[in-house]
């Protein structure tokens, strides 16, 4: 795989992933809510799911929910359920602002390491437009005469790494607006992510394959 290819790679993914998705959204709403090193825990969570998707298109998960109106159907109304449930979540939420200029206690329901990890780690594996999109992305960039194993290792790489980098630019960039607010306006720094979460989850819920 030579670098211009991974450089085109990388310019396409870092417009993709800058564009706010429920991982980013995510990631500013954690640093809001927990400052910048617990979110990085969520950033991980997404990272993880990263991986877990190309490895799945590489594989031929794409593939099948490109054929199969059942299963992409299964997995497209698990992801908008739990963003709609996210969405909720983050609507009904009282604010924050205390909780994110003070250490944040390790056993509440919402700040768990594992809560904050799962949040984002379930967000994108239960998202069917992420396999889809990679299954379309992905292959413009693999060399068919190659090793394939190794040419999509080295995009999940750089993939990864452009994620977590713009994520942990929204976590800081929640983490300096709650500090700058007063607690009406934490609060309304939760609508607008628990509101943008809903938005996605009703997207989600109406999209469709191309060609059903």
């Amino acid at each position: 795989m030579v670098g211009t290819t991974v450089f085109a790679f990388a310019l396409v993914a870092f417009i993709g992933i800058t564009t706010p998705g429920p991982t980013v959204l995510l990631a500013l709403s954690n640093g809001s809510r927990f400052g910048v090193r617990r979110a990085c825990l969520g950033m991980v969570g997404a990272v993880l799911s990263d991986f877990v998707l190309i490895g799945a298109v590489a594989l031929g998960l794409g593939a099948l929910l490109a054929a199969s109106e059942f299963w992409f159907s299964v997995v497209k109304w698990l992801g908008a359920g739990y963003l709609a449930f996210l969405g909720v979540m983050l609507l009904r939420s009282k604010g924050t602002l205390d909780a994110a200029l003070q250490p944040v206690d390790s056993t509440t329901d919402t700040g768990t390491s594992r809560s904050i990890f799962l949040k984002s780690f379930l967000v994108a594996v239960t998202n069917p437009k992420g396999y889809l999109f990679f299954s379309a992305f992905l292959p413009q960039f693999i060399d068919p005469a190659a090793a394939q194993a190794q040419q999509y290792l080295v995009l999940a790489i750089v993939f990864a790494g452009i994620d977590f980098i713009v994520m942990f630019g929204y976590a800081l960039l929640g983490a300096q607006a709650v500090r700058m607010l007063r607690r009406s306006g934490a609060v309304w720094l939760d609508r607008i992510c628990g509101g943008a979460l809903l938005a996605l989850a009703g997207s989600l819920a109406l999209y469709r394959r191309a060609g059903a």
